[in-house]
């Protein structure tokens, strides 16, 4: 198997040397430059000359934004394992995935002893690395449940808790000369990463023949194993070209600290390297892969879905049942899932071509992520595809002045908050961080700045869309007009946006009321909070949370933001609330708006599990009718949830038929969270108060089939229909509120 099919990559093999201080990181930084895929430090902490390798490891990380770091190799007698795995993970999570561990078993004994570390005999430091590898695995994996146990006689961990994960999964490398070490590669590891001055060509094909043989005796693809060779300048192209197709060989990492060889190698070498290996695998028909999965992982492959027929674009973007990033998306905010293929984007381009794959799969469930929030779920599913578009998270600033901004879809809004906060700029966008943008810009966006300011949508300017045929279309008032309005609130049934442009709102420090009340008397409590709420300046907007209380009887929270930072006058503006209901606790702050909208967020994994059930409504006035409907709802134990969320106010100065969310005179979204094991029970009390909804906002909803009759008022809705012909005749996009083109059943989605 002379090729193995890895795409070719290079890199650099830099001395660490801290004389002059810089030196290192500055060679890391022209190697990122040129167009180096890899930089790499030798470690050996032993010499006074030297930097401490894993110090500057991270100095080059956070120096360089592109280029991927590694030890060369890392000496494990002086690191220990289960260490080392917490440092690693920690250094992937800070650089983007942009980490590698290449580890050796060690050697220079008596430097190690000096240093005090334990001497090891040539057999004994295989078997320790052996031990090491699996500790080290078993600190990365999340899914360990209970205390790790993993190791041996060298290294071991007796009751440690995994995690944190890496951003990605990151290879072991290990350099290996001989055949004990060759095998342990083909068994574990991820690499094999030799200096050709120590093995040469015959080296190269022996150690190849040994790790192959060892890979298929465990049950491994020996293309599972990367093939890296540390090579010396002067080495001609034709060599390195008959090294890759030859002896597989697909990174190549040059040992040089002069500047002149790296940039001649990145101009000349790579260049013709890269054009001679892949016409040769052109004429043999030889397709690149990203990575190779093992037996274990392509047996969770499931039926129906084309993994290897995937454009050769989305190889690296994704993501099967047997990889370690899948566990992403075996949880979403509220709900589990298990997705048959995952396709992680990076550009545009690729996007486009995700969407052609899945309509090659038009039966299967297609679910859009761009952070995964969602109340519904319906982001990920069973057995279906993923796109995933957080990679497209730009955040731009394009006049700070008119309040400008270009935001990609993958973007969370705590992010957005945190870059527009410097020039005085906020955009109204739900009330929790944490949500990604482009879930809620093609919704609507119910945040603490909407009676204020109006919905997210209302401040949207145009939108770039990748629509069901692959076309990338651009929509504005000037623009696909048609297709700008059904964005504005309909948008998941029409494409996938990949840019927003908005116009933020000038908005300076914010008043903050965390107020709980005594709700005992529930109807009362909600009637008397109608009548605030609509009597409130537009500077007010927030909601009310009921729940039941310790001991009986219910407390409200109520969060309510104020668009000033006068206290004076946020104290007028709250004062009324006090007569509501009896207060049990108040905390008023006054701060920015990343401030308010991150409180909440948490960069812990989702775990969301089971089938949670969310009902939603949209209503004018909370009458004492509606407050006693409720009140009973409440007091039947369905609904252990239940908000009161603000509208009115700004978001009715956009006339109804100005975009697809029509129900512009609602001055309250009301929102109920039950179980699945209970949904007969909610929906059957939930008829209570239904009659009095005029609507309800689709962000809040998961009843299946969707109730888009009430989504949608009927003028809306037959536009909709017409829309959804025109732009996605075949239903491509139907898993996130399907508006059927027709009136038509909509269990029966051809």
């Amino acid at each position: 198997m002379p090729d193995y099919g890895h795409a070719l990559r290079f890199g650099t093999f830099i001395t660490p040397v801290h004389t002059p201080v810089m030196h290192a990181v500055e060679k890391a930084e022209l190697a990122e430059g040129l167009g180096f895929d890899l930089v790499t430090f030798q470690d050996h902490p032993y010499q006074p000359s030297f930097h401490d390798t894993w110090t500057l490891l991270t100095w080059v990380a956070a120096s360089t934004s592109r280029i991927q770091v590694s030890g060369n190799v890392l000496n494990l007698p002086l690191r220990p394992p289960a260490i080392l795995a917490r440092s690693a993970a920690s250094l992937d999570l800070l650089s983007g995935g942009r980490f590698a561990l290449g580890l050796g078993a060690g050697a220079f004994w008596d430097a190690i002893e000096a240093m005090g570390g334990r001497r090891l005999t040539p057999g004994q430091s295989v078997d320790a690395l052996s031990e090491a590898v699996d500790v080290i695995r078993g600190i990365w994996d999340p899914d360990v449940r209970g205390p790790l146990r993993a190791g041996g006689e060298w290294y071991r961990v007796n009751g440690a808790k995994p995690g944190p994960a890496p951003a990605h999964e990151i290879p072991i490398w290990l350099g290996a000369l001989k055949p004990r070490m060759q095998r342990l590669v083909g068994e574990k590891a991820d690499g094999w990463l030799p200096s050709f001055q120590y093995i040469g060509s015959e080296g190269l094909t022996a150690g190849n023949r040994v790790i192959d043989e060892a890979a298929e005796s465990a049950g491994r693809d020996p293309r599972e194993v990367t093939r890296l060779l540390n090579i010396s300048p002067g080495m001609p192209a034709e060599e390195l070209t008959r090294m890759a197709v030859e002896e597989g060989v697909s990174v190549f990492i040059l040992a040089t600290d002069d500047p002149g060889q790296l940039e001649e190698f990145a101009s000349d070498v790579i260049p013709a390297v890269r054009k001679d290996v892949e016409g040769g695998r052109a004429a043999h028909g030889t397709r690149p892969a990203a990575r190779v999965r093992g037996q274990k992982a392509l047996s969770l492959r499931q039926p129906g879905i084309d993994y290897d027929g995937l454009p050769a674009s989305l190889i690296e973007a994704a993501v099967e049942p047997g990889d370690a990033a899948y566990r992403r998306y075996r949880s979403a905010y509220m709900r589990g899932g298990a997705p048959g293929l995952v396709l992680r984007p990076r550009t545009v381009e690729q996007v486009r071509d995700a969407v052609e794959f899945s309509g090659e799969h038009r039966e299967l469930p297609l679910g859009i992520l761009s952070a995964g929030h969602g109340v519904s779920g319906r982001s990920v599913n069973q057995g279906g595809l993923v796109i995933d578009v957080s990679a497209l998270n730009h955040i731009e600033v394009l006049d700070a002045e008119a309040g400008r901004v270009r935001i990609g879809p993958g973007a969370r809004w705590v992010d957005v908050a945190l870059a527009l906060a410097p020039h005085g700029l906020a955009i109204s966008s739900g009330d929790y961080g944490g949500v990604g943008v482009g879930g809620l810009a093609t919704a609507g966006g119910v945040g603490w700045f909407a009676r204020q300011h109006g919905l997210t949508i209302d401040h949207l300017r145009s939108v770039d869309v990748v629509l069901a045929d692959g076309a990338l279309a651009h929509a504005s008032e000037e623009e696909n007009r048609d297709l700008f309005w059904a964005m504005r609130g309909a948008g998941a049934n029409f494409g996938i946006a990949v840019s927003f442009d908005f116009q933020a709102a000038r908005v300076a420090q914010l008043g903050f009321a965390q107020l709980t009340f005594d709700a005992t008397d529930t109807a009362g409590f909600i009637e008397r909070w109608g009548t605030y709420i609509e009597n409130a300046d537009r500077a007010v907007s927030g909601e009310a949370i009921l729940a039941s209380a310790r001991g009986g009887g219910r407390t409200a929270r109520v969060l309510l933001a104020v668009d000033s930072d006068i206290p004076d006058q946020i104290v007028e503006h709250l004062q009324p609330i006090t007569q509501v209901a009896p207060l049990l606790d108040q905390q008023i702050a006054i701060g920015r708006y990343d401030e308010v909208i991150g409180m909440f967020v948490t960069d812990q994994p989702q775990q969301g599990q089971g089938e949670p059930v969310s009902r939603s409504g949209l209503i004018g006035h909370l009458s004492r009718d509606f407050a006693h409907a409720t009140a009973a709802f409440l007091d039947s134990g369905v609904s252990p949830w239940f908000q009161i969320r603000t509208v009115g106010g700004a978001v009715a100065d956009t006339p109804a038929d100005a975009t697809a969310y029509g129900w512009r005179d609602a001055n309250f979204s009301i929102v109920a969270l039950g179980s699945q094991s209970r949904s007969g029970l909610i929906d059957q009390e939930w008829e209570r108060v239904l009659p009095f909804f005029e609507g309800m906002y689709l962000s809040f909803e998961t009843s299946l089939p969707a109730p888009i009759e009430r989504a949608f008022p009927p003028r809306h809705l037959e536009r909709l229909r017409e829309l959804k012909r025109r732009y996605d005749p075949t239903g491509l996009f139907r898993d996130n509120f399907y508006i059927p083109p027709e009136s038509q059943d909509r269990n029966a989605v051809a």
